[in-house]
């Protein structure tokens, strides 16, 4: 088996993995670690679907035991690299970017942004930083592929301050998006260059405009509760909404927080 990359997405009860030649070209192996209050089962299937594995592991010691897994299977060969999904990366974070403490502490900042997603996308990051502390890791950003919608797409209609904070459209799904541009273009050129709009549907959804293979609008906003409705959260809501459930149903801003992200 030749040398690898690791690609990982993490969500709140399960971390998805690929593993990938060095190259990029192959997969390699696939599965996901899934996770409930006291046990996780491991699941992993060769590039063809043939099942390497399906058992039961240590809950704590999840991570560092898919590394053992992967380096045995891998013999003489390296684990090269690890890649991450993270959700949201901000004002200042908009291409691949190698993991350091310092932009694990810029990345938790933004937590409140994205509370489903942000410390379960971290929290693999820093757990491979303690098992293996030499091998290199990257954070790639959801909200990177909406970095140049323009300004129309990008502001509220706030006062121009308020930008100036962080407060503006990211948009996310991005990963996804920028696979379905590449996609498009080679299995129907024609129209890869149009204006085309994509969907990303799932318990998470939204939809993104795209022009020349590029985001130019997408319905999530500063956070990833805006849009289409989904299978938790609420989506676009008039603000009038929140006002009034803070106003006159005495609602706290955490009871609102966990309203509309989790109970909707």
């Amino acid at each position: 088996m030749p040398d690898a990359v690791l690609s990982l997405n993490a969500g709140s009860s399960s971390l998805k993995f690929a593993l990938f030649d060095a190259d990029g070209q192959d997969r390699l192996m696939s599965g996901a670690i899934e996770t409930s209050d006291s046990t996780a089962r491991f699941r992993a299937q060769d590039g063809a679907g043939d099942i390497l594995a399906n058992q039961e592991v240590s809950h704590p010691d999840a991570v560092s035991g898919l590394l053992d897994w992967i380096e045995r299977h891998l013999g003489a060969n390296a684990l090269v690299a690890a890649g991450h999904r993270v959700v949201h990366g901000g004002p200042h974070h908009y291409a691949p970017e190698i993991v350091t403490p310092e932009l694990i502490a810029a990345l938790e900042q933004l937590a409140p942004l994205a509370p489903l997603h942000q410390m379960h996308d971290l929290a693999p990051v820093r757990a491979i930083a303690t098992a293996r502390p030499r091998l290199p890791q990257i954070a790639c950003f959801d909200t990177a592929f909406h970095k140049d919608i323009p300004p129309v797409a990008a502001r509220f209609g706030l006062p121009r301050a308020y930008e100036a904070h962080g407060v503006r459209r990211f948009g996310f799904h991005g990963l996804s998006y920028e696979y379905i541009a590449g996609k498009l273009t080679a299995v129907a050129p024609e129209v890869a260059h149009k204006k085309v709009i994509v969907a990303h549907l799932g318990n998470g959804a939204s939809v993104c405009a795209m022009e020349n293979g590029r985001s130019i609008d997408t319905s999530m906003g500063m956070t990833p509760l805006d849009g289409l409705v989904m299978g938790t959260r609420c989506g676009a809501i008039d603000p009038g909404v929140i006002l009034f459930l803070l106003r006159e149903r005495n609602m706290t801003a955490d009871a609102v927080e966990d309203l509309l992200y989790r109970r909707s």
